[in-house]
């Protein structure tokens, strides 16, 4: 099964042996470790955040908010050496960066402050200094403040910053007027608003060499926000099928995007551009010199059509796909979903239909499925709550009975309104780690449907738990296709006083009571959450153990 396709230029360097230099269809893209060239440097980023590159510079982000970036307009004394970038930040309190965006030849860097900082070349003024004197800065130099979201590609000279109030403002290099200001100036010195926004929110822009892909969710449109797409910039590559450039963002319509469907993600390269739909469809337009548009051959595509795609891994289940283009090469991969706590958990696993068994109809007939294990422990307890859920439920629509179940999932209080008709049935007094351990403690048997099995004694657990706490189990349950339901594990190292640790802390965040931890249990304990990739929240197993042994 795939877990990675690509298509495009394959050389510079050769991503795939044995392969043309030209992959014209989607292929499996297998990636390879080599560390035999890694510099001292490279070794010390450590817990990486994430990566942005462009053909001219890399930038990596660690989760401390650091950024080690390298590149020709970066470090011009040794192109190859990463530096850290954030720490040349003048303003010594404004050095915490939490995100990173690539353009051609600079780097934008934006703050937990919300400011916005760029390095590298200035050559098209799309990182605005004065360039008289200067065309590159290697310090960061403050753009702009007050910034959410920051935009740009790895093949553009421009860049867009969108403040809090959803303000768009644009400048760089706007020879095709891709920077969509509606005016025909080769270069934008300064940051420009741009006026003629299409209404609704501003969910992504990607940019090219030259156009712009705008994406906008319509929250007044029916029930559902109702997705579309504007473009700017050279006809043959906007996906406008015009006769001249365009310069103001322009709704691309076609008869793909569908009534029922909805796009997902969007992604360009240097003059070509993927879109991922709900409906399971990848759209492409544009150039298509290296096979790039993945459609069997080398023709340029001026309007969005859609190419087959080899057989997705759930496919009930798109939303943890994702496209992603270089300039002249196209990515489409799975990702597994990143939880990040219990509550997060929860709300992520109600969209996971595989391990859906239990079903509500809305009031215009749309089904809703869900978790009956969850339901029973986040409801009152009461035989009937399944049934007066279903009857509110009856008089909702999609979207309202969308946020009742997020309510009930995460214990949060989403919609007020919509919990004062549920709040009767709804346990809001209790903790997602005591409704595992009630889990735990009351469960039927035959409703756990997973065993894990050590010498001569089976464990059984939810597998919902167990996507919840390890990593080992997430990977197993949600990235593979075969029915692993009746399986076992085979896992025989932790002693009995071990696992029955183990097994409490997966429920309830808790070590068991009345078990005297000792040495050999500590690096029992240690090797079962490596082996198991335990999913921890503060305060950790691990910690818990060495306290509790400390005391």
């Amino acid at each position: 099964m795939n877990d990675c396709l690509f298509f495009g230029q394959n050389e510079y360097p050769i991503l795939i042996k044995n392969e043309p230099d030209k992959i014209t269809k989607p292929i499996q893209f297998k990636f390879e470790n080599k560390n035999e060239n890694e510099n001292e440097k490279e070794k010390q980023i450590k817990q990486i955040s994430s990566v942005t590159a462009s053909n001219w510079n890399e930038a990596i982000l660690t989760i401390e908010g650091n950024v080690f970036a390298k590149g020709k307009e970066i470090n011009q004394e040794n192109t190859k050496e990463f530096i850290n970038i954030s720490s040349l930040i003048e303003d010594t309190n404004d050095r915490t960066i939490q995100d990173i965006v690539s353009g051609s030849f600079s780097i934008y860097l934006l703050t937990s402050n919300q400011n916005v900082y760029g390095i590298g070349s200035n050559q098209d003024d799309q990182v605005v200094f004065d360039s008289k004197t200067l065309k590159a800065t290697q310090k960061p130099i403050l753009m702009m403040k007050n910034v959410s979201k920051i935009f740009s590609g790895n093949s553009s000279s421009f860049v867009f910053l969108l403040n809090s109030n959803q303000e768009l403002f644009g400048c760089g290099y706007n020879f095709y007027g891709q920077v969509g200001l509606g005016i025909k100036e080769t270069k934008i010195k300064k940051l420009t608003k741009i006026q003629n926004i299409p209404k609704g929110k501003i969910i992504d822009i990607q940019c090219g060499y030259s156009h712009s892909i705008m994406l906008i969710e319509n929250e007044n449109e029916n029930e559902n926000p109702k997705r579309k797409l504007y473009s700017c910039g050279y006809h043959q590559y906007s996906g406008l099928n015009a006769f001249d450039y365009t310069y103001e963002f322009t709704e691309i319509k076609s008869s793909l995007f569908e009534n029922d469907d909805n796009i997902l993600e969007i992604s360009c390269g240097f003059e070509h551009t993927l879109i991922l739909t709900s409906n399971k469809k990848m759209i492409i337009f544009g150039d298509n010199d290296f096979g790039q548009l993945g459609t069997g051959d080398t023709k340029n595509q001026p309007i969005p059509i859609q190419i087959e795609l080899p057989k997705l891994r759930f496919n009930e289940d798109i939303s943890n796909y994702h496209v992603s283009c270089g300039a002249f090469r196209s990515f489409l991969y799975y990702s597994l979903p990143s939880f990040s706590n219990l509550e997060e958990d929860l709300i992520k696993l109600f969209q996971r239909k595989e391990f859906c068994d239990i079903s509500f109809k809305t009031k215009n007939g749309e089904i809703i499925e869900a978790h009956k294990l969850i339901l029973k422990y986040r409801l009152n307890q009461n035989q009937n709550q399944n049934e007066k859920l279903q009857e509110i439920i009856s008089n909702k629509s999609i979207k309202e009975s969308n946020q009742i179940f997020e309510m009930i999932y995460s214990n949060r209080i989403i919609n007020p309104i919509l919990y004062s008709e549920i709040k009767e049935i709804i346990n809001l007094n209790e903790k997602i780690e005591e409704t595992m351990k009630r889990i735990y403690l009351n469960e039927n048997e035959k409703e756990k449907d997973f065993i894990i099995e050590r010498k001569e004694k089976q464990y059984k657990f939810p597998k919902l738990i167990l996507i919840m706490r390890s990593e080992l189990y997430r990977g197993m349950f949600l990235s593979v296709t075969e029915d692993t339901s009746n399986k076992v594990t085979d896992y025989s190292e932790l002693s009995n006083k071990s696992f029955q640790i183990f097994e409490y802390w997966i429920y309830s965040n808790q070590i068991k009571d009345g078990i005297e931890i000792t040495q050999e249990i500590i690096e029992e304990i240690q090797i079962g959450i490596d082996y198991f990739q335990l999913n921890q929240t503060n305060p950790n197993l691990f910690d818990l153990l060495i306290n509790k042994f400390n005391n």
